[in-house]
């Protein structure tokens, strides 16, 4: 097959892995049960870490706030159940890091229910629909775990004429953002036109990737006559669901390098995240859990769950039946630009869309050679970079160069260059280690 054939209703260069969604792509969603001990990150999105508003000792209500924003761009944390706090320690992440985190134990004799307040979304101005997005803790779910309520903030003299929902999941193995709309549709909807209406866009448009036709037509068959509102089926192709890309997709407007979708009137959220927006708005549930696709073939049983953050990545794996013999490697997120754990016993966040496990065959490094300028990463790398260049800089260690001028900060670390390249050389890890530096020099300076 051709890594880079022309596609209508798409942008140009990107890959064509496997898809992999047929696992859990038909798997309605069901509910992890509720376990004994759950660790709050503080710093689980971009921006400023939370600030803790409770203590060792004291009793938490699911969904009671336990940490204010830290900053503009900052949200707040709530409590995913009824327990008591432990304690406000540095807890092992994901990666194998410490962070401060709140550690909450459960109450097992509490149903964990919430009450219902509905939110009067109509009556707020814009700056208090902002502050309300805030204080839900409400980010996206599409695994950047950006503060949502920061792409509200609308400059003067900026206009948003269009909010863009991303449906195309284009991730290989990952199904949640498809159940979502398959099963709730008429919750994203409304979360879409309290948006809209909010921000004075003219139209919603929802890009859904081609190989999700059951979500397309649950979509369409739900749109009601007038709604502006309209489904854009998109070619299966990756990175189909990053932001710019879909804007090009859709739109066939390139957003500008240094530049964001609303300098060019679009606002780009994910399915999820306008969800989480309905849910809040309905029930003043805030951000305490989120859908996650646990997958690949190390998993007995596949399945698409809703998590409690906090949740041990370990209690969700032992729920899908834990991990065959045959795993080598569990992965946070999606395989192209998800993390490997380090430690099962980390918590799922607020951006953890999916728990792979994944075997040798997936895993296994291919021999590396010498790069033979075939130029393959430059035809695949959807922002026109030059990857293979990135890489010889990196191995020498000429970091500054590729800042200044390679422009590496624009690399999304799609990892394009590296599924394309047939040397097999590790291209976007060469990446983010110039790029770790660069931002380690930069705080030093700072």
């Amino acid at each position: 097959m051709n890594l880079f054939r022309r596609l209508s209703n798409s942008f140009d260069h990107g890959v064509f892995p496997h898809h992999h969604k047929e696992q859990t792509e038909q798997l309605a969603i069901q509910r992890l049960p509720f376990g004994k001990r759950f660790v709050i990150p503080l710093g689980q999105h971009v921006g400023a870490p939370a600030k803790p508003i409770v203590q060792a000792g004291d009793a938490v209500k699911r969904g009671q706030m336990i940490a204010e924003p830290g900053g503009f761009v900052s949200v707040a944390l709530h409590s995913p159940v009824t327990g008591r706090v432990t304690g406000v320690d540095p807890e092992r992440y994901a990666d194998g890091t410490f962070q401060e985190a709140i550690v909450i134990e459960a109450d097992q004799y509490d149903a964990q229910q919430m009450e219902v307040h509905p939110i009067d979304w109509e009556s707020l101005s814009i700056e208090a629909f902002i502050s309300e997005v805030q204080k839900a803790g409400i980010v996206g779910l599409g695994g950047a775990a950006f503060p949502c309520h920061v792409k509200y903030a609308i400059p003067d003299g900026n206009k948003i004429r269009h909010l863009l929902i991303n449906g195309a999941e284009c991730e290989p193995y990952l199904t949640n953002d498809h159940r979502q709309m398959v099963e709730q549709t008429e919750a994203l909807l409304y979360g879409a036109e309290i948006v809209r209406q909010k921000l004075g866009a003219e139209e919603i448009v929802i890009g859904v990737e081609k190989n999700k036709p059951d979500a397309i037509k649950a979509l369409q068959d739900a749109i009601k006559p007038g709604q502006p509102v309209r489904v854009m089926p998109l070619e299966v192709k990756y990175p189909q669901g990053a932001e710019k890309m879909l804007i090009k997709s859709v739109f066939g407007v390139e957003v500008p390098a240094g530049k964001l979708p609303r300098d060019v009137e679009v606002a780009v959220n994910n399915v999820g995240t306008i969800i989480a927006i309905a849910e809040y708005f309905q029930t003043g549930k805030p951000l305490i859990e989120r859908v996650v696709t646990v997958s690949g073939p190390g998993v007995s049983y596949p399945a698409n769950l809703i998590v409690p953050l906090g949740t041990s990545i370990r209690e969700v794996l032992d729920y899908a039946g834990g991990l065959t013999d045959e795993t080598r490697q569990v992965v946070l997120g999606g395989p192209m630009m998800g993390d490997s754990i380090a430690d099962l016993d980390a918590p799922m966040l607020k951006g953890s869309a999916g728990v792979l496990a994944l075997t040798e065959n997936e895993t296994g490094r291919p021999p590396e050679y010498n790069c033979i300028r075939c130029g393959r990463c430059v035809e695949a790398c959807p922002y026109f970079l030059n990857p293979a260049r990135f890489a010889r800089l990196a191995k020498a260690r000429m970091f500054e160069e590729m800042a200044e001028t390679y422009k590496v900060m624009d690399c999304v670390e799609c990892g394009c260059c590296t599924y394309s390249c047939p040397s097999g050389i590790p291209i976007v890890q060469h990446i983010r280690t110039a790029k770790d530096h660069l931002r380690s020099m930069k705080g030093k300076v700072q």
